[in-house]
């Protein structure tokens, strides 16, 4: 039997919030433009409002995908760990980028996941107005629920503009958070190994 035979798309994700209004979000720009004291009409900032507002539809939309999973046959049970997914997403408080990185983990059940989909799974909740802590669970609780995998581990490390450009201004401060369930929460050495070999050591919690 091929590979595309076994191969099941668990389901297809489908971004459900709303989407960006561009006509208002380019109204808005130009009044905020004029509260902080420039022309949106002058040479320079005439089409400032139209690139807002579509750089901020893009970093809130992310991009459909098939959650494919195929039937762990050989009945692995050793931790699956994409290292250094990259992370891109907008603080709700500020509206400035964090950026960093996702490492993901999984001990799978009696599926595998196409690797390339933990990195969607990332994305799809990184694109969005967020809190670095909830991102971190909201992938973890999601992969948890779709895949039934017996364990899955979430850290990401990023730093915060709003904290290295305004503020405290602590300029390549990053910010680690962590998520662990089944397996990789309940037991010691499971745990320990995934945080060994994320590279971040075995003191941070969910």
């Amino acid at each position: 039997m091929t590979a595309e035979a076994t191969a099941a798309p668990l389901l297809t994700v489908v971004p459900g919030r709303d989407g960006v209004d561009l006509a208002a979000a380019q109204r808005a720009v130009a009044d905020l433009l004029v509260a902080l004291g420039r022309d949106p009409e002058s040479a320079h900032l005439a089409d400032t409002p139209r690139r807002v507002a579509h750089a901020y539809a893009e970093l809130l939309t992310p991009r459909e995908f098939n959650l494919t999973t195929f039937p762990n046959d050989e009945g692995y049970d050793e931790l699956v760990l994409a290292r250094s997914i990259p992370v891109q997403s907008l603080c709700e408080h500020h509206l400035l980028p964090f950026q960093g990185v996702a490492h993901v983990a999984y001990l799978p059940g009696e599926r595998i996941l196409g690797l390339s989909k933990l990195a969607r799974v990332v994305e799809l909740f990184a694109r969005d107005l967020q809190v670095q802590e909830r991102l971190t669970k909201q992938v973890a609780d999601w992969l948890w629920q779709h895949l039934a995998p017996k364990g899955v581990g979430v850290v990401v490390e990023a730093e915060h503009l709003c904290m290295s450009l305004r503020g405290v201004r602590a300029a390549g401060s990053r910010t680690v958070t962590s998520a662990l369930l089944g397996t990789l929460r309940a037991d010691a050495r499971s745990r320990q190994e995934f945080f060994t070999l994320t590279g971040v050591g075995g003191t941070h919690r969910s």
